[in-house]
């Protein structure tokens, strides 16, 4: 069952430069979507514009529908939009220290959503808050929730912002890189972590992510984006063994070796483009062995076929170092 429907999403700096350009992506209830692509591709900025938080001012939605339940939210009122935030959709943001409030305990800040949306008495919201870190792996949760988040790790302040997005019972979660920062070690407990929420509680989620193993490891599905523009989504082992899209295929080909590979590893050329700069055409061209005089004239429409790509010579598996005619 589809449960976010994105169509068309434009989202315009003050000079009129679209950061994210016709963007169209589809969430199905209790599917987790990994959004992939280099810094500045516009990830971020498009799940911000789920929430209606964009950051910053001169950023405005220019075009395009985000439909929650078939309700679009960029319709609702401010008021019925903040109750939207937390009880319809939770965000797990990239740095939790800057997101946690530091001078309030952990249990505090999980037990006030509690008490918010559901009207919780104080001992109730307590209680709940402590059954939620004990949920999301922290250890001696009821000792725990008297702590603040300076006396947390960063895997535990993590856990701990995992649990504040839980305590309004979302339909889905944004998880803004959620492994940034972290060590290998705790990377993998919280990827574990997300996986079970979904399978316990059903929760959708989108996975931020320029890590295509976080993607492999985590996701049902994938969405890579470029240059604020969508390149190619589709199911993930289809997409990550029949990349049809040159971008798709430099971020697989970027990812370390399993199997003790030998040599330089492969980088792409070039850097992303910068928003005031964007090419004309496919933004990715630059950057492209097979670019044509095509590419550098118009952008390739979205063609769906085994996945949709959005390339004007999109890649034939098997036949992926070939050249554009």
């Amino acid at each position: 069952m589809t449960l976010l429907q994105v169509s068309g999403l434009t989202i315009e700096d003050r000079q009129g430069v679209a950061l994210v350009d016709r963007l169209s992506l589809t969430l199905n209830a209790g599917d987790i979507l990994g959004l992939v692509g280099e810094s500045g591709s516009g990830k971020t900025l498009s799940c911000r514009a789920m929430m209606r938080l964009l950051p910053g001012e001169g950023l405005n939605i220019r075009a395009g529908e985000i439909r929650l339940n078939g309700t679009d939210l960029l319709t609702l009122s401010d008021k019925r939009m903040t109750a939207v935030r937390g009880r319809e959709i939770g965000m797990i943001f990239q740095n939790p220290a800057s997101h946690l409030n530091p001078v309030m305990s952990i249990g505090q800040q999980i037990a006030e959503s509690r008490r918010l949306h559901f009207g919780a008495s104080r001992r109730d919201a307590h209680l709940q808050a402590v059954e939620l870190l004990r949920q999301v792996g922290i250890p001696d949760p009821q000792r725990r929730a008297d702590n603040y988040p300076h006396e947390f790790s960063g895997g535990m302040r993590q856990r701990a912002m995992i649990a504040v997005a839980l305590a309004c019972e979302p339909k889905m979660l944004i998880a803004d890189e959620p492994t940034t920062a972290l060590d290998v070690t705790v990377q993998m407990q919280i990827l574990r972590l997300l996986r079970d929420l979904r399978d316990r509680l059903g929760i959708a989620i989108i996975l931020i992510t320029h890590d295509l193993g976080v993607v492999a490891q985590t996701c049902d599905r994938i969405a890579v984006m470029y240059g604020g523009r969508l390149c190619e989504t589709g199911e993930k082992r289809q997409v990550l063994a029949q990349a049809q899209h040159p971008y798709t295929r430099g971020l697989i080909d970027c990812q370390p070796a399993s199997d003790g590979g030998s040599g330089r590893m492969i980088t792409l050329p070039g850097q992303p483009p910068v928003a005031a700069r964007f090419p004309a055409g496919c933004r990715f061209h630059p950057r492209c062995a097979r670019a044509s005089a095509q590419c550098r004239a118009a952008q390739p429409a979205m063609v769906a076929g085994s996945h949709a790509t959005a390339c004007h010579h999109p890649l034939t598996p098997g036949r992926e170092n070939e050249s554009a005619i």
